[in-house]
């Protein structure tokens, strides 16, 4: 069962979502699914999540959202350029209204000292072109916790770009 505040979070992106006809997908790695699987724990999300990408390694965040290899190569995957890329990645491969995407170090291992554990990277964009971007340096909570801290920030992210989206049809991908 999810914690009472993200489950408050993902009824409300539905609500605003709903309200607004809105379409969401997401681009996970470090948490794997959890964002859009907590989503759907909520009745009624069929109407706004279409669909969600897992690319836990480079390859799938290459191959699944077009994330340049030289992003790969330049920052990793664990930095801001790779995030705004694959959330920019789902709005090119599909037709939804808003992006968001999680990568980061989850633990207990695969940290370093410039990317600790604990270090998620977060962007959220609109089909109208907005784009937004977090860091989070959760710390070494435990590898639930920084995936459950996670989640509950990228619906935050959802509902601050949502509520400033109007409800047009989704557009073709160009």
């Amino acid at each position: 069962m999810i914690d009472d505040d993200i489950a408050e979070a993902a009824r409300r992106l539905l609500a605003i979502c709903k309200r607004k006809n809105l379409l969401v997908a997401t681009a996970e790695s470090c948490t794997a699914g959890l964002v859009a699987g907590t989503l759907t724990d909520i009745p009624g999300t069929s109407s706004i999540l279409d669909r969600g990408f897992i690319t836990y390694s480079n390859e799938a965040k290459h191959e699944m959202l077009g994330v340049p290899q030289d992003i790969l190569r330049m920052f990793g995957a664990v930095s801001r350029e790779t995030a705004e890329a694959m959330a920019r990645g789902v709005l090119g491969h599909s037709r939804v209204h808003l992006a968001v995407s999680v990568t980061g170090v989850a633990g207990p291992d695969g940290g370093s000292a410039e990317k600790p554990v604990g270090l998620v990277h977060f962007a959220a964009a609109t089909r109208s072109g907005r784009l937004i971007h977090a860091e989070k340096r959760f710390g070494d909570i435990g590898r639930a916790n920084v995936r459950k801290h996670s989640v509950l920030q990228a619906f935050l992210m959802l509902h601050a770009l949502a509520e400033g989206e109007t409800s047009n049809p989704p557009r073709q991908a160009v």
